[in-house]
């Protein structure tokens, strides 16, 4: 008996349902058995899905199905965030594809040269797999034609997005036919996910898949402490619940200072917002925040508006704030996507009133915890997993993210795995990259090249 799991239920052909068997493809993943019916029917697709959880053949059965293989042109292009993660999806569809008659597959990212590249698809490909900046390159040589383009697929498209690709993409799918089917993958939903969605996808099914979600993924607890011992317990908490990014919030500014200072002399990497930053200043605090390579960023409740951080372990409410409203808003940052979250509030005997207003507007009492179950969860403090370079020259030296991450994985030698965000402003560009090769990749960029010219790189 079929069921809906088995791969036997979709409209494939007994050839791929063959050779999908002899790859060990069994049943279907919940994001498979989700997705194919309807990529298949040709409806354009969101799909909230993790690496590993076999989206690949989700896209590459679909993209392989209205393929010609008579026809050498480009019919299905599938955008990837590294090079790394191209060449797997270019090894899957191979595998899967090996079914069909002939189909010619090419993997473009940058890093490598561009001259073979070239060559190969003269000699014409059915499917080109690749990063958004050196598929941008070949359009832009017009060495890429996407006149017969039936499937485009962005793929891991929040991590695009995370090292700076938007500009990019728009950029590729204006240059892809209008009557294509469009399908996208992404682990979360940042507002980009929505933008990008609502210019270039029509009318897409939205697929996501609830894990069990208990009704939060908030853990909350409160600590009584006396005021002259407010901000040395936030170290405690920091080296307790050992957090890899946290959002401190205080009720002034000047507690954002205090608690700066103390955190700093502890050993902490923390940075603080607050109204008197210039824009700039502000720009770098919060790069170096959201690239994870700085743990501790401690904020008011105006300097923190608008801030959106996708993975935010815990949020301690340094103050408690005697608006509920804003507490709800405070802890809400943390816990998103399918992420569990901390969110520790601090409370001094004067402030058990605005305690008593937040129980009310939640419902529920809070649950109190003592400062002196606190321990070091290790030695030494949490150093965070990356380190921020700052590159002099950005989009007014026509810089991209693709540039850069080029820059590293090609003749620098790094893996895409040791690079984080790229942000890439007027004048200068940001990249994370895993503590461990900061100072490494900082010697390696500086004796080489980014676009061509020297450039100018330092730590921060």
């Amino acid at each position: 008996m079929t069921t809906p799991t088995s791969f036997s239920a979709l409209p494939l052909s007994p050839a791929m349902l063959a050779n999908l068997e002899q790859l060990g493809y069994l049943t279907m993943t919940p994001i498979q058995a989700a997705s194919l019916p309807i990529a298949l029917a040709g409806h354009d697709l969101i799909a909230q899905a993790k690496t590993g959880s076999g989206k690949t053949a989700a896209f590459a059965l679909p993209l392989l199905a209205k393929i010609d293989p008579r026809l050498f042109s480009v019919q299905a292009l599938v955008l990837c965030p590294t090079r790394e993660l191209a060449d797997q999806v270019t090894q899957e569809i191979r595998r899967i594809a090996r079914a069909e008659d002939n189909i010619k597959i090419l993997t473009l990212c940058g890093g490598s040269p561009m001259r073979p590249q070239i060559a190969s698809l003269e000699h014409g490909c059915h499917i080109a797999v690749g990063t958004p900046g050196r598929i941008m390159d070949h359009l832009e040589r017009g060495t890429l034609p996407l006149t017969a383009l039936k499937t485009l697929v962005l793929d891991e498209a929040d991590r695009m997005l995370d090292m700076g690709f938007f500009d990019d993409i728009v950029a590729v799918v204006k240059q892809c036919p209008k009557d294509r089917q469009t399908l996208l993958f992404s682990a979360t939903y940042p507002e980009g996910i929505a933008k990008l969605s609502q210019q270039f996808l029509r009318k897409p099914q939205e697929i996501k898949l609830t894990e069990q979600h208990t009704n939060s993924k908030i853990k909350q607890r409160f600590y009584e402490v006396h005021d002259n011992e407010r901000l040395h317990a936030v170290g405690l908490l920091l080296d307790h619940y050992q957090p890899v990014s946290t959002l401190a919030f205080c009720n002034t500014k000047q507690q954002c200072r205090d608690l700066l200072d103390v955190l700093v002399a502890q050993g902490f990497n923390a940075l603080a917002l607050h109204g008197e930053l210039e824009q700039r200043e502000r720009d770098q605090v919060l790069v170096q925040f959201a690239n994870r390579s700085c743990s501790v960023l401690v904020a008011t409740d105006v300097a923190a508006r608008g801030l959106d951080i996708a993975q935010l372990e815990a949020v301690i409410n340094v103050d408690v704030t005697p608006d509920p409203e804003i507490h709800v808003h405070r802890i809400g940052r943390t816990g998103r996507a399918d992420q569990e979250g901390w969110a520790l509030s601090l409370a001094s005997m004067d402030e058990m009133g605005r305690v008593g207003t937040i129980e009310q507007a939640q419902k529920k009492e809070v649950e109190w915890h003592k400062l002196s179950e606190l321990t070091p969860a290790k030695p030494g403090h949490l150093q965070p997993p990356m380190a921020t370079l700052q590159i002099l020259g950005g989009r007014k030296e026509k810089i991209r993210p693709g540039d850069v991450l080029g820059a590293l994985t090609g003749d620098a030698g790094f893996e895409g795995s040791q690079i984080g965000k790229i942000n890439v402003t007027d004048m200068v560009t940001y990249v994370a990259v895993s503590r461990d090769i900061a100072d490494q990749a900082v010697k390696k960029l500086s004796a080489g090249k980014v676009k061509g010219k020297k450039v100018k790189v330092r730590r921060i």
